[in-house]
């Protein structure tokens, strides 16, 4: 995103709807600090500018990778959805993607106000690909790598700046606890904030099993977690 300069009447209310505080102001100027922005056209599309000067310069690779991870109205044209994950996560009574025996995680790098950079998600992919792991291949951020199985990205994305990405994949529930210490080590080594969300389907005494793991490890369980009841039709027979 740019501002017009000779649109823009160095008002300044535009300042604090930045969601990445890339928005600065420069004495008279207003300006928007572009390795600093996301992409995520916010700013744009608040309508709060007096003389409509924010304009959406033509974003071409590796910048568009900013607008897929950072805008919900852009479509990544490799997995063929809009925003930074998949929706299974949320609808496995329709999809079936989690079977007994297997959970599914998905880590969430950057958030509004905070942002991350593309090689702190290599970290965190690499960290957890050494567990032989294998990535959602409908998951935008899994079309950026260079090689998935080693959790390796391509080398021109690295240091692009987007609002959020979230790596997804499914390991046997056996693999789990190996798999989260390499989520807390690599944890150590990035420049960003995180969220973790396991699922598991209940099991037919009616406990889920991936939290007597997460209890053993002494990992901190959100009290506002999902319970998926299927969305529509159930679809998925098994």
């Amino acid at each position: 995103m740019q501002i017009n300069q000779s649109l823009c009447v160095a008002c300044g209310i535009c300042i604090n709807r930045c969601t990445v505080d890339a928005i600065k102001k420069d004495g008279k100027s207003v300006y928007i600090n572009l390795d600093e922005c996301v992409e995520c056209g916010v700013c744009k599309r608040w309508q709060i500018c007096p003389k409509n000067a924010f304009e959406q310069q033509e974003l071409k690779y590796p910048r568009i990778i900013r607008s897929i991870m950072s805008d919900v109205l852009t479509v990544c044209e490799e997995a063929q959805i809009s925003g930074r994950g998949t929706e299974e996560m949320k609808t496995n009574e329709v999809t079936g993607r989690f079977q007994d025996g297997f959970i599914g995680l998905a880590l969430e790098l950057g958030r509004p106000g905070v942002a991350t950079r593309i090689y702190d998600v290599e970290r965190m992919a690499m960290a957890i690909a050494r567990e032989d792991v294998t990535f959602e291949p409908c998951n935008p951020v899994t079309t950026m790598m260079a090689d998935q199985k080693a959790g390796r990205f391509k080398e021109e994305l690295l240091n692009e700046r987007v609002l959020s990405a979230i790596i997804e994949f499914i390991i046997p529930i056996e693999k789990a606890e190996a798999v989260l210490n390499r989520i807390i080590d690599a944890s150590k080594d990035i420049h960003s904030v995180f969220s973790l969300c396991i699922v598991s389907k209940v099991a037919a005494d009616g406990t889920i099993p991936h939290v007597k793991i997460a209890e053993k490890m002494g990992l901190w369980i959100s009290p506002n977690g999902k319970n998926n009841v299927g969305l529509g039709r159930p679809l998925y027979k098994g």
